[in-house]
């Protein structure tokens, strides 16, 4: 009877010892599938955490991206801002069959690669990026296919929503939202890091006109291309900078192409050009400012100048004595080249150093040139850079040189950023100088090469330039460099308008000549007449008296009147 005690006894302890056991694997076991189905769950249904250490380094990456901040235009227009977008990656470990998953996909997604991503989804990693940036309906067409190794991720999507208009001012941004180009790269920490809204100095209305005009002119004289800028003498500030041809910033995928690079070209500011008799504003400034000439100080362009094997001619020769006016207006190499003598080289290449035609822009872009020149300053490059041959400059440098030419004498830093105040700037010509020059770019307009700029009410001034394009061998004589600059109101300027053409070619309307009097004038004074009114400027009684003494040149230069407009 004890024995069969003793036995029950310890028949009952094993049972409670396999209970015990079986309760507590069972509790481990359900333990283990609740990790397990807490992961599933992780993975499938909160994917946008990542689903290995991999995806969340990207997932950290990508958040430092979010929130990228806006670019605005001088008014608030909005340039550039950043939308919620969903972006398709694929785990491979969660693919059992990647080749039908590819197949599902493409139909779904049909510009991707089938081969291309089969091979993804055969990897070994948990992190394939598949398509970035997909549209909610491409999401919902995913999801629908049924393959849990098919993942998204919220990121944001640059947009612009002007397109093309502003884009080598805005640039535009990579896959990963990071700034590329232009301003996008220029102020990445601000936009991204401080999120803070940068509010550029253009105005999008001006903008739109001076794109409207110069691609206008381009399509007329069939040129390959051209640039174009506004700017306010008083505060430095770019009011509109075009380059043509451009680019839409949404087609990244067309960025390797040798059209694409073409266009993503800023010919404005990164584009270093011969700009021909542009030049002589700043030769005749040199001139006055350092007292080699005066107003009315005559030279002799009667013949052309033969030196160390070159010959200096007139475009449209007046062969005789001609003024400084005459020499401006009728747009004189001889006698350009005779004055730039007289003050000598290294006067020269000091002023133009002060003028900040010799250094890079102060503008807030990436794409930008240094200027071209001499590395050995001879006499004869004093003579042909007088008008504009042996340096070559952006059209950025040459509309900031002259906005202090005809400001009263301060250079001003060249800026993309709206100013509240303007800045100090820095004397480089007297005001008196300034003064005169102004009365020398108005005649111009009036009688010389740039009658075709004038925009009644507008007291337009300006210079004319056209430069042969270097080659090998020598410069090619019929693919030329088209520009004019003109002022406005000469009387108390506001604004320099530069128009530019690249390679125009001559036609009927122009008599055959693709020169800048006949081809960049016209856009200026278009564009004048149209954004005048928008810049809250009026029109002025061009006859007033006190406009008409502003503006008077006390010296013998009738001569320079009535005589018909040059063709530079």
């Amino acid at each position: 009877m004890t024995e069969r005690i003793s036995f029950e006894s310890a028949q009952t302890k094993a049972l409670d010892v396999a209970r015990t056991r079986l309760l507590v694997g069972g509790a481990l076991l359900a333990a283990a599938f609740l990790v397990v189905g807490v992961r599933l769950v992780d993975v499938t249904i909160f994917s946008d955490t990542g689903p290995s250490r991999q995806a969340s380094a990207r997932s950290i990456a990508v958040e430092k991206r979010m929130d990228r901040a806006d670019i605005l235009d001088r008014n608030g227009v909005l340039l550039a801002t950043s939308l919620k977008t969903a972006s398709l990656y694929g785990n491979p470990t969660l693919i059992v069959d990647p080749k039908a998953a590819a197949r599902a996909l493409v139909g779904v997604l049909p510009e991707l690669s089938e081969a291309e991503v089969t091979q993804k989804l055969s990897s070994k990693g948990e992190f394939i990026w598949l398509r970035r940036h997909i549209t909610p309906r491409q999401q919902y067409e995913v999801n629908r296919l049924g393959f849990p190794g098919f993942q998204f991720r919220e990121e944001e999507r640059r947009v612009y929503p002007l397109g093309s208009l502003a884009a080598h001012v805005v640039g535009f941004t990579g896959d990963d939202n990071d700034g590329l180009t232009g301003i996008e790269s220029s102020f990445e920490e601000t936009l991204t890091q401080r999120h803070e809204d940068v509010t550029l100095s253009l105005d999008i209305r001006v903008q739109q006109i001076l794109h409207r005009e110069l691609s206008a002119q381009i399509e007329k004289f069939s040129a390959i291309g051209g640039s174009g800028i506004v700017f306010d003498v008083r505060t430095g500030e770019v009011i509109s900078l075009v380059s043509l041809p451009n680019f839409d910033p949404h087609e990244k995928r067309k960025k390797n192409t040798e059209e694409a690079k073409n266009a993503r070209f800023n010919r404005t500011t990164l584009g270093v050009y011969e700009l021909g008799s542009v030049f002589k504003i700043f030769n005749h400034a040199i001139a006055l400012e350092t007292g080699a000439a005066k107003l009315n100080s005559i030279y002799d362009a009667r013949k052309p100048i033969r030196a160390h094997g070159f010959t200096i001619s007139d475009f449209h020769a007046e062969k005789r004595w001609l003024t400084v006016p005459e020499i401006f207006t009728y747009s004189s190499n001889i006698g350009s080249a005779k004055m730039a003598l007289d003050f000598g080289t290294a006067v020269q290449r000091k002023f133009l150093t002060d003028l900040g035609l010799m250094r890079r822009s102060s503008i807030e872009l990436p794409e930008q040139a240094r200027p071209l020149f001499p590395a050995q300053w001879t006499d004869l490059s004093t003579m042909t850079i007088s008008y504009g041959h042996g340096i070559s400059v952006s059209p950025l440098h040459a509309v900031t040189a002259v906005a202090a030419v005809v400001n009263g004498g301060i250079l001003l830093p060249a800026t993309l950023i709206r100013r509240d105040e303007p800045p100090r700037g820095e004397r480089v010509i007297s005001a008196q100088t300034s003064e005169a020059m102004r009365k020398l770019l108005r005649l111009v307009v009036e009688n010389g090469t740039g009658r075709n700029a004038d925009a009644p009410g507008y007291l337009v001034g300006g210079k004319t330039g056209t430069a042969e394009k270097p080659g090998k061998g020598g410069y090619k004589r019929k693919a030329l460099i088209s520009s004019f600059i003109g002022v406005f109101p000469m009387n108390a300027p506001r604004y320099v308008v530069m128009a530019q053409l690249d390679e125009p070619k001559g036609i009927k309307e122009s008599y055959g000549y693709a020169t800048g009097g006949w081809t960049a004038a016209p856009v200026v004074g278009k564009v004048i007449s149209q954004v005048a009114p928008l810049l809250g400027l009026a029109p002025i009684d061009e006859g007033a008296p006190d406009i008409q003494r502003a503006l008077e040149i006390n010296v013998a230069a009738s001569r320079a009147r009535g005589r018909g407009i040059a063709t530079d």
